[in-house]
């Protein structure tokens, strides 16, 4: 539970193969302010495995110039093309051990959560959140991409999640992953098997 006008930081990232947009969210009691935003550029980069190096070596280098408190991160969607989800899952998974390597502590979040505890809607599009994110944080000039907005909103969605009172209450008994609880977890394993029952034939 936070601490009355404890001051600590949230390191937003939402991963991508081409830009990983992230935001680093501070938080002064219940007062937020957006430290920075941006992405990560690897459209250029042609080898996988680089763009693997260089999320890693980017995502260290965020850690250890801003000290989050912890690190949230949007979990791969359960989508139709199995190819894009693995490449996402592995971006995530050097961001989240980048992240594990400097001490921090690692959350994911499901992108319709996101959406929803940002904006209210589930099935936000990217202009929308980006549009919620500036009015919460009064950020007057839009980022060059919106994946900057998107780890943005990664942050805001943590905080929103810690900062309630039942989730507060609940503690450590409180499951990580695919959006925090095991509701959602249970979903996302239940889309996943069903894709794969219905495209036996998508899967390598």
């Amino acid at each position: 539970m936070e601490k009355v006008g404890e001051v600590y930081r949230i390191l937003g990232i939402d991963p991508g193969t081409n830009y990983t947009g992230y935001g680093v969210l501070e938080v002064e009691g219940r007062t937020l302010r957006a430290v920075v935003l941006g992405e990560i550029d690897l459209h250029k980069i042609s080898d996988p495995y680089a763009k693997l190096r260089y999320i890693f070596d980017r995502v260290k280098q965020l850690v250890v110039e801003y000290e989050p408190r912890e690190v949230a991160l949007e979990s791969p969607f359960f989508g139709q093309n199995v190819q894009s989800m693995l490449k996402l899952g592995r971006a995530q998974g050097v961001a989240m051990a980048a992240a594990l390597s400097c001490g921090c502590e690692v959350f994911e979040y499901a992108p319709s959560r996101i959406k929803q505890s940002v904006v209210g809607l589930g099935s936000a599009s990217k202009e929308q959140i980006a549009g919620v994110v500036m009015r919460t944080l009064h950020i007057e000039q839009a980022p060059r991409k919106a994946d900057a907005t998107d780890g943005m909103a990664v942050a805001l969605c943590h905080y929103y999640s810690i900062s309630s009172p039942i989730n507060q209450a609940l503690g450590t008994a409180k499951v990580k992953g695919l959006g925090g609880d095991k509701k959602a977890r249970k979903r996302g394993s239940e889309s996943w098997e069903h894709f794969i029952s219905h495209n036996p034939n998508r899967v390598l």
